[in-house]
């Protein structure tokens, strides 16, 4: 536990201070370089309803509340940088989105959010989708998994739009009730989530006011072509199959995917000026497949992302779920500097052996630890965390599963303030 004599560095100084002093830090570990201290970052989560006795149902409809609440877990534990959900569910909502469950949205008020896995992509839908993946996305995919937009699989074929003037003969079949419910679904759902981002925006401007960096990770959002191929479309069970059964369409419809998802990360960084990219990675951990098949379907198409990223001027900020221990080797070949790498159950230590001088490392606190380990354990680990992982730099301090959900206040303020305290460097 925190000794009696740890004071905590960061108290007296100004917010204006505080975040030009937290911004440095983050970035100063982002490049690789080692600045004054290691810094933390937590994701608050659903924890915030858990300390402050509300419903994540609340957290999630009610901004105003979730953002006051954050304020005050970011003054109480005074970390660098600090977020609260992750995710937010008004969009889905307003379309009737069958693929996942919120608090108060399929699951009851203090539920934990849950993707629903199905083969929404069946196997004869390969060649549509190879064709023209946006009209088949549009056309057959969307009325599968959203409810309230079963009216879009009456509109025509999307390509018809090149006819031009000639296409506009079409517009008098949008006036159809499911096609016009459709529509109006969706022009719910583009309100919804506007509130959203606003709401996230207004959550990093409050908190920075108040002298806390925003976080890294904030950016557009892709994954790996597999993942992309697996998570939303084929499911587990339909991808895997695909592997042996036809691999020729999986790996060209992994290229398809790599493309579309490299154009709309480029593009969106120049929109909205931010060069970062957050690539959460679901199947290519030690466990769900082989290394030759990692070798094959997985690793080329995620570096060729990566790398294109680079070239772009847009930092991969990669979280790798699951354990990757096997494939470390395999990141080591990317440039150094250029990426980020947040592990989840990875050997930490091993890892910055591996790739200390190719990538910031981010993560290493176990959740579990934080929910039913003790002060001892905590600050024993952070330590170490401190001195081999922060070593030179280019480590900042996470949970590895990122949220914070059912970790201890206790816990999570030795937790801060250790680090804090021993991961100075001289």
């Amino acid at each position: 536990m925190t000794t009696s004599r740890y004071k905590d560095p960061d108290a007296g100084k100004p917010a204006s201070q505080l975040l030009a002093e937290r911004t440095q830090r983050m970035q100063d570990a982002l490049n690789l370089r080692q600045p004054d201290r290691v810094p933390i970052h937590l994701t608050m989560s659903y924890m915030l309803a858990e300390m402050y006795a509300i419903t994540r149902q609340e957290q999630y409809e009610n901004g105003e509340r979730e953002l006051e609440l954050l304020e005050k877990a970011a003054l109480h534990f005074q970390p660098d940088s600090i977020a609260g959900l992750f995710n937010h569910s008004m969009a889905s909502v307003a379309v009737g989105d069958r693929t996942v469950k919120f608090p108060g949205y399929g699951l009851d008020a203090n539920g934990s959010f849950q993707y629903v896995e199905g083969e929404y992509m069946k196997a004869e839908d390969y060649d549509a989708f190879l064709a023209d993946p946006t009209d088949w996305c549009i056309r057959k995919l969307w009325p599968r998994i959203f409810d309230k937009l079963d009216g879009l699989a009456l509109l025509p074929p999307l390509s018809m739009a090149g006819y031009g003037n000639y296409f506009l003969g079409q517009f008098g079949m949008f006036k159809k009730a499911p096609l016009a419910a459709a529509l109006r679904a969706l022009a719910g759902a583009i309100e919804a989530q506007a509130e959203d981002d606003a709401r996230t925006m207004k959550a990093v401007q409050r908190l920075a006011e108040l002298g806390f960096a925003p976080p890294v990770f904030a950016g557009s959002m892709i994954t790996a072509p597999f993942d992309f191929m697996s998570d939303t479309l084929r499911g587990m069970r339909g991808i895997m199959l695909d592997i042996y059964r036809r691999p020729g369409k999986l790996l060209a419809a992994e290229e398809r995917v790599l493309q579309s998802q490299l154009e709309y990360a480029i593009g969106w960084s120049r929109s909205v000026g931010i060069n970062v990219s957050f690539i959460p990675l679901h199947r290519g951990s030690d466990g769900f497949m082989s290394l030759a098949i990692f070798e094959k379907f997985y690793w080329p198409q995620l570096k060729a992302m990566l790398l294109g990223l680079v070239d772009a001027g847009i930092l991969p900020f990669v979280f790798y779920e699951g354990t990757w221990n096997q494939r470390l080797r395999y990141l080591a070949e990317l440039p150094g500097g250029k990426t980020v790498g947040w592990f989840h159950t990875t050997d930490l230590f091993k890892a910055k052996e591996v790739l200390g001088q190719t990538m910031c490392i981010v993560g290493g606190m176990p959740n579990s630890l934080l929910n039913a380990g003790t002060a001892d354990q905590v600050r024993d680990l952070t330590i170490r965390l401190c001195r081999k992982v922060g070593e030179g730099g280019g480590f900042i301090m996470s949970t590895g599963a990122g949220e914070m959900e059912g970790s201890k206040p206790d816990l999570v303020k030795v937790w801060v303030d250790t680090t804090k305290e021993y991961g100075v460097y001289a």
